[in-house]
């Protein structure tokens, strides 16, 4: 056994009773939007072993992207699916990364196989775009997690059952309602970061059959944590 073979067989050891290893091999994963939040979980799925993931965004990277997002400055001018990834093959060279340069359209699922287990991580900040994404997907994905950030404030909805769920809609406002400036507009890496591990850790407990958090509300200023259905 060469010496990336041995890695590979042990790089997943201490995670294996959390991460059930031949349930992780079912899925396939899609991160749409890879900014702050989305390439942290990006990178945390393929650390995690996930061995299908699909990447879009139609975004370059910029000088602003670099503290916030975790861009190198190597990265600048690329597009941010191809930077990132690079940076998930280096982590896990077997995942197989497919890197759509692209906005997320509703003819996308056309293409996607009926055979595996998809789980889609939606990190837009936009509530059209996550409305028309929740409108494409939820006939095939088996998880639907969105991640939302503002300032040092975080919300993470899971749907278990996209197909059946009447709950989520209600959370996508209209546009006279929202916010007016990016969600975005002030961001750190350390926010994104905790953001995409509750996410991901959504996922971890769909994979062992637990009940997941369906809205899950932290801000980390006033140091408050609030769960609700």
């Amino acid at each position: 056994m060469n010496e990336l073979s041995t890695v590979t067989s042990e790089r997943d050891v201490r995670q294996r009773a959390l991460v059930p290893p031949e349930r992780l091999a079912q899925c396939d994963a899609v991160v749409i939007g890879v900014g702050a939040i989305g390439r942290q979980v990006a990178l945390q799925l393929a650390a995690l072993g996930v061995p299908r993931l699909s990447l879009f965004d139609d975004d370059v990277v910029e000088a602003e992207n670099l503290a916030p997002q975790g861009y190198w400055p190597g990265d600048l001018n690329r597009p941010k699916v191809s930077a990132t990834a690079h940076l998930c093959q280096c982590i896990q060279p077997l995942v197989h990364v497919t890197a759509i340069a692209q906005r997320f359209k509703r003819s996308t699922v056309r293409d996607w196989p009926t055979s595996s287990e998809r789980i889609v991580f939606c990190c837009v900040d936009s509530i059209v775009t996550r409305r028309l994404i929740w409108e494409t997907i939820r006939s095939s994905a088996l998880l639907f997690v969105d991640g939302r950030m503002s300032a040092e404030v975080m919300r993470v909805l899971a749907v278990d059952d996209p197909i059946g769920d009447d709950s989520y809609a209600r959370t996508l406002f209209t546009a006279e309602e929202a916010y007016v400036g990016a969600c975005t507009a002030q961001s750190t890496i350390y926010t994104a970061s905790i953001a995409a591990g509750l996410m991901v850790h959504q996922f971890t407990k769909w994979l062992r059959g637990l009940r997941i958090d369906r809205d899950l509300m932290l801000n980390l200023l006033a140091a408050e944590t609030t769960s609700g259905e």
